[in-house]
């Protein structure tokens, strides 16, 4: 059974290995990894954990690891206020590394965000996603997304969702 926890240190060789099997580049969605950042370092990628787990004041962000045992399967990540980041990306972005999809754990993973977000005081989210990712649509959607419309973007078009925390 999957579980969502704060970003360790100590889990270095796990995320690496997920990490190695996305393949090179920042664009694993949910872990906040930017394109500056140093994560092949021991020293490098506490560092990097550090700075994910002091985000706050107004583009506070909470960053869960997918984890199931020793595994790393994906991360996901809750930004708290409507800012410029949001208005594109969306309050809730993740990414589940290949050899984990088509097992439901996106779905599972947003449905517990979607709690966090609640207990943090918000009343609806904003999710996007790219147009032709059907399998990250249906997981938005069975999780009670609402297409508002699809979207061009400089990453190309997008799906914007808004989920209800409300009526959820």
């Amino acid at each position: 059974m999957p579980e969502l926890i704060a970003p360790e240190a100590h889990r270095h060789a796990a995320w690496l290995q997920a990490h190695r099997e996305w393949g090179p580049g920042a664009h694993e969605d949910g872990f906040g990894l930017l394109h500056d950042d140093e994560v092949d370092s021991p020293d490098g990628f506490a560092a990097w954990v550090a700075r994910l787990r002091s985000s706050s004041g107004p583009d506070r962000c909470t960053y869960r690891w997918i984890i199931e045992g020793e595994q790393v399967l994906g991360g996901i990540a809750l930004r708290h206020s409507y800012s410029e980041l949001v208005r594109e990306a969306g309050h809730i972005g993740y990414g589940i590394r290949p050899s984990a999809r088509r097992r439901g754990v996106a779905t599972w993973a947003l449905g517990r965000m979607l709690d966090e977000a609640r207990a943090a005081g918000l009343a609806r989210v904003l999710i996007v996603c790219a147009a032709e990712n059907a399998a990250s649509a249906r997981t938005i959607e069975c999780q009670g997304g609402v297409l508002e419309e699809i979207r061009a973007t400089e990453f190309g078009p997008a799906r914007r969702y808004w989920i209800d925390l409300d009526t959820r």
